[in-house]
């Protein structure tokens, strides 16, 4: 009996070891949530504007000059930008983002994935372990752009895709992250970067005329790098905000579980301790009665 009660209360001290590291864990991300969260936000309707002036210049420009990055080519080779995390123990976010990958590959890409041709650039470690580990073509170029998330960093992999998009090593480029909601709830995204997409005509529709100053090859050349590398930075200060989210979520929730079962296992060291106390009365009253007779 007594080596029992001494096993619960190590699995007492065990369990509330374990919540005061998720509970400090919740505090460390809501903190880093917060300055993620006003980041995203701020940079949002800037970065939505500035796609949605792009995908209008490229739809009423078609077979213009200056329009490499908006060519539409057969697809063949197939780039996917993975942004995973670098840490663990942020409940499905990782899970769900390479889940995302794979299905994108299975449902749109198999064709190119069985002749070899879908390549993953991981930003975050997390992906470019799983993918690396089950044989994809992986790049581990840019996996660590958390360790300093500056718009520079992500600039230099936005320029790389850019590059080599306009070299024809690859036909199409798409970004997969998750998009910030709320703390609890992500949206995970396939998100078309390279060719520029267009925007979908109804019919009737007429088309915009545009006055350009100065000249549109100019305003092409300059803008469309810049509008690129904003939309690929939104993606990268959504997926930080998410993972931060996710995390702060998920140790809660195991803070909670942890205080369940401390109170299922009080439960069981006072019926076991109430019981060895039983016993002993029992033994001392039946050796008095012994004594007695």
């Amino acid at each position: 009996m007594a080596g029992q009660l001494k096993e619960v209360r190590n699995r007492i001290k065990s369990v509330q070891s374990t919540q005061q590291i998720t509970k400090a864990m919740k505090m460390v991300s809501a903190a880093k949530l917060r300055r993620a969260q006003d980041a995203i936000i701020q940079m949002r309707p800037y970065a939505k504007k500035l796609q949605e002036l792009l995908s209008n210049i490229v739809s009423n420009s078609e077979g213009e000059v200056g329009m490499a990055l908006a060519a539409e080519r057969p697809i063949e080779k197939v780039l996917l930008i993975v942004v995973t995390s670098d840490r663990g123990l942020a409940g499905a976010f990782n899970t769900n983002l390479i889940k995302l990958a794979k299905t994108t590959i299975a449902e749109k890409y198999e064709a190119q994935y069985k002749k070899g041709n879908v390549f993953i650039w991981n930003m975050g470690k997390k992906g470019y372990e799983h993918f690396t580990k089950n044989n994809y073509k992986t790049d581990a170029t840019h996996k660590d752009i958390f360790l300093q998330l500056t718009f520079e960093n992500v600039q230099k992999a936005s320029q790389a895709a850019m590059k080599a998009f306009e070299e024809k090593q690859f036909d199409v480029i798409e970004i997969i992250y998750s998009q910030f909601k709320n703390a609890a709830t992500q949206r995970f995204e396939v998100e078309r970067f390279l060719p520029i997409p267009k925007v979908a005509k109804k019919e009737g529709d007429k088309k915009a005329d545009f006055i350009f100053d100065p000249s549109k090859e100019e305003l092409v050349a300059e803008l469309m790098p810049k509008i690129l590398n904003t939309q690929l930075y939104k993606a990268v200060l959504d997926s930080n905000a998410s993972e931060h989210g996710a995390r702060m979520t998920a140790m809660d929730k195991a803070s909670e579980n942890a205080n369940e079962m401390l109170r299922t296992l009080k439960i069981s060291y006072n019926r076991a301790r109430q019981a060895a106390i039983t016993t002993e009365l029992t033994e001392i009253v039946s050796g008095a009665a012994a004594l007695q007779a």
